[in-house]
């Protein structure tokens, strides 16, 4: 029989795509609100891997990536996700988005993403909301998974997401 035991909590990544490099701060600002001060930040990340976000937000659009202070119980994934969701449409600009949002907590041994859409290998938390294990931690670093995303797989993104882990381990320490 197995015994059930809480695992340690999770550092929260959030992920900011968008064209307009001006919608940052407030939403730096309104993130900072719910989930505490940033501890972490990288970016801007050229992103090329699908243009399925241009007609939204238009052309050029960056990654920018922000690690939190705060750690989070791993439960609460869907309701960060609920919470950038909210974000997101209160700055919608006739039905375009002027960002997108992709939340995802970090561990020692892995990374996943919040979305809201279903696949076979994605888990259903609640509110429509699913857990999509991106990346798994063996020898040394995070690596992708047949179903991990191109940009999530690019070596420059796992490198961040590498050292934002090596700090995330120093507060686990603490």
């Amino acid at each position: 029989m197995s015994i059930p035991r809480i695992p340690e909590p999770a550092g929260v990544v959030v992920s900011v795509l968008a064209a307009d490099e001006r919608v940052l701060d407030f939403v730096r600002s309104e993130l900072i609100k719910e989930l505490g001060p940033s501890e972490q930040e990288a970016g801007p990340i050229s992103f090329g891997f699908t243009s399925y976000y241009d007609q939204e937000m238009g052309p050029g659009i960056r990654r920018w990536l922000w690690a939190f202070r705060d750690l989070v119980d791993r439960s609460s994934l869907a309701d960060i996700k609920r919470l950038t969701n909210r974000i997101e449409q209160t700055y919608t600009v006739e039905g375009k988005r002027r960002f997108n949002l992709d939340p995802g907590l970090l561990t020692l041994g892995n990374f996943v993403l919040a979305t809201g859409k279903n696949n076979a290998h994605r888990i259903y938390m609640k509110d429509g909301i699913f857990a999509d294990l991106t990346l798994i931690y063996r020898s040394g670093t995070y690596r992708p998974l047949e179903w991990t995303y191109p940009d999530y797989s690019a070596e420059e993104l796992i490198t961040i997401l590498n050292r934002f882990r090596e700090r995330y381990k120093c507060m686990l320490a603490q």
